[in-house]
């Protein structure tokens, strides 16, 4: 069965979108508990080795779940690659971007199309290890009001396996504060690619959230906090893959114009798409 993946309300018709594996008929299955999304543009390189780490790990889970790969339109075999891994993957699902519109585009497309409790994004080079989901499970379990959690590599207790380079480290440092004061965010880590939210939260928060390229984790951040959810920092291991798809200077000059006026398209976007709390929904199967 192929099926076109939900778009953001405001947001450009998603029909590039297409789940590409197949899947069985929604009435008789179960909804996962945990849904994982990673983006993927270009990463034929990388993606076997992902796909058998993310098989090995994945299946150690006692509790239901999927894994969502959301491919970029790509100039390699990164969507043949991801396709095939649907054959001795069950819950591997794969949707191919017809056209590339940049991590922000991809991040939010996995996310709409999750059905989980919990939701997930992570970078598709595994820079924060598996383990750290099962870290992030258990705080969400202990902490049931808590819908948001994102990793920080620059919190005390963070460990950095493999660092940057000390100019893309001490860049980075620079641009998040930059970020936090162009954007009046808190969070001292907005960029790192691990984030964890409730199912409710996740919805409300991606089908407003517009930004396709690399500055969208502010947008989704700044409304979280616009839209009333608790979101906490959590130290990560991290390591750094020396093929990262982000430009130091031309990508953190862009991705600084974008957090200039995030804040007022948050505004607009809460004015057209206003949020009102859904009454708590029946606890889910496992």
């Amino acid at each position: 069965m192929t099926r076109h993946a939900r778009s953001a309300p405001g947001a450009p018709p998603c029909t590039e979108a297409v789940i590409l594996c197949e899947l069985r008929d929604m009435s008789t299955q179960i909804l996962p508990y945990l849904s994982l999304v990673i983006p993927a543009y270009n990463e034929a390189r990388r993606l076997p080795n992902t796909l058998r780490e993310l098989y090995d790990y994945c299946r150690r889970w006692a509790r239901s779940f999927e894994v969502i790969i959301v491919v970029e339109s790509s100039t390699d075999e990164t969507l043949a690659l991801a396709q095939a891994g649907t054959k001795t993957f069950p819950q591997l699902k794969v949707i191919g971007n017809r056209i590339h519109r940049g991590k922000g585009f991809a991040v939010r497309t996995g996310m709409l199309a999750s059905a989980g409790e919990l939701v997930f994004f992570t970078d598709a080079d595994l820079s924060t290890p598996l383990y750290e989901i099962d870290r992030a499970l258990a705080v969400f379990e202990a902490e049931r009001d808590l819908q948001i959690i994102v990793g920080n590599r620059q919190h005390p207790n963070s460990q950095i396996i493999r660092h940057q380079s000390w100019m893309r480290e001490g860049m980075g440092k620079t641009f998040n504060a930059l970020v936090r004061w162009l954007a009046g965010i808190e969070i001292r880590d907005t960029q790192c690619g691990f984030k964890g939210f409730r199912q409710a939260a996740s919805r409300a928060i991606f089908e407003r959230q517009r930004t396709d390229g690399f500055s969208f984790d502010v947008e989704v951040l700044l409304l979280a906090k616009a839209l009333g959810f608790g979101v906490k920092e959590m130290p990560v291991h991290w390591s750094n893959s020396p093929d990262s798809k982000v430009r130091v200077v031309s990508d953190s000059l862009k991705m600084l114009r974008d957090v200039a006026v995030v804040r007022q398209m948050v505004r607009h976007t809460l004015e057209e798409q206003p949020y009102h709390r859904a009454q708590p929904a029946a606890t889910r199967l496992n």
